[in-house]
């Protein structure tokens, strides 16, 4: 995964595709639509996201933090 580097953002690249990233209480956190996009190759990741929502409703619940 190559970045460009940035102090509190960074841009990661997988496969090619743009992954938004951010460190958040010392930890990264990445965009779950731009992952979901560059694993399934989807047009439509944010639909593709809401269906596996549909299907598994564990994915619905807030991460535990």
């Amino acid at each position: 995964m190559k970045t460009i580097e940035n102090p509190e953002n960074q841009i990661a690249f997988f496969k090619g595709k743009i992954i938004r990233r951010t460190i958040y209480q010392k930890e990264w956190w990445f965009s779950v639509l731009d992952v979901v996009q560059a694993i399934t190759d989807s047009p439509q990741p944010k639909t593709y996201w809401a269906k596996m929502k549909d299907r598994d409703k564990a994915l619905f619940e807030p991460f535990p933090f």
